[in-house]
């Protein structure tokens, strides 16, 4: 069964692409129709495209890696944050700051000076400074939280990115192609799908498009990490039971043994007074 329906996505309003003197040709496959200078996107194609990626994207949080979502514009953002972060998953929805993947070490830095604050906040080192310095202090943490918050506990750089609208987000396709990162993306009439590893053609403007698109993998992502939890408990479970069902086994083996050496014993007994009866008769 697909994750969403023709239905679901028509209702959304994500077969409307851009005017037809805006379309990149590249995008001629997905387009099923021009209505009145707007091509139509043919959302068939939309309902295979999000399996394929759903199904890739919940592989990917399956194995326990990291999926980065990137939606800045303002009818994506709010929605994105909502459900990416119920799914524990890095996202970037206020400004992507150039080198946020080719210079990553100088962006961790930038979260563990957000830490360092957060640690003399705690331990009182900020209450013993100048009121001027506390003031900049605050307005630097605020200022690392809005843009680098959601990517705090991203301590590696991500198995794949996820992007809504590729021509806003030129600058993390760019980084996420030079660094060999999987893409899937939200692409619309007007944009360059061949940069893009998983493409989702949709309407990239409707907070509604993106909203279904965004449903439909991050509930395959969810399942990826549920999947990945039940595999964990299985395995534990097998580990605890593992030297359980050994005792016995072993206990079994071990009298088995005593039974095969006691007529040998026995055996060697026997041997032993007649030897000894044979020893007296020679010394006689």
């Amino acid at each position: 069964m697909s994750r969403v329906s023709f239905d679901q996505l028509l209702e959304a309003g994500a077969q409307y692409g851009h005017l037809k003197r805006k379309w990149n040709p590249h995008m001629a496959p997905y387009i099923f129709a021009e209505k009145k200078g707007i091509h139509i996107i043919d959302l068939h194609k939309t309902v295979v495209k999000v399996d394929e990626a759903a199904a890739a994207m919940k592989q990917i949080a399956k194995s326990g890696k990291k999926i980065l979502f990137v939606a800045t514009k303002k009818q994506a953002k709010e929605a994105v944050a909502e459900r990416v972060k119920a799914v524990g998953m890095p996202y970037v929805t206020e400004r992507w700051s150039g080198g946020m993947l080719t210079n990553f070490a100088t962006i961790r830095k930038a979260v563990r000076k957000m830490s360092t604050i957060d640690k003399m906040e705690k331990d009182g080192t900020l209450a013993t400074m100048s009121k001027r310095e506390r003031l900049q202090v605050s307005r630097q943490r605020a200022k690392l939280e809005k843009n680098l918050g959601s990517i705090s506990d991203l301590t590696r750089i991500p198995a794949a990115i996820f992007i809504v609208d590729v021509m806003k987000e030129h600058i993390a396709l760019a980084e996420a192609k030079k660094l060999g990162i999987p893409v899937f993306a939200v692409v619309d009439t007007n944009s360059d799908p061949r940069d893009v590893d998983f493409v989702i053609p949709a309407n990239d403007d409707a907070t509604k498009s993106i909203v279904a698109v965004v449903d439909a993998v991050v509930g395959a992502v969810a399942e990826g990490l549920n999947e990945r939890k039940s595999d964990k408990a299985a395995a534990t479970k097998d580990k605890e039971e593992a030297p359980a069902e050994e005792a016995p086994a072993k206990e079994a083996a071990a009298e088995k043994e005593a039974a095969k050496e006691a007529p040998a014993q026995e055996a060697a007994a026997e041997e032993a007074p007649a030897a000894e009866a044979s020893d007296d008769k020679a010394e006689a």
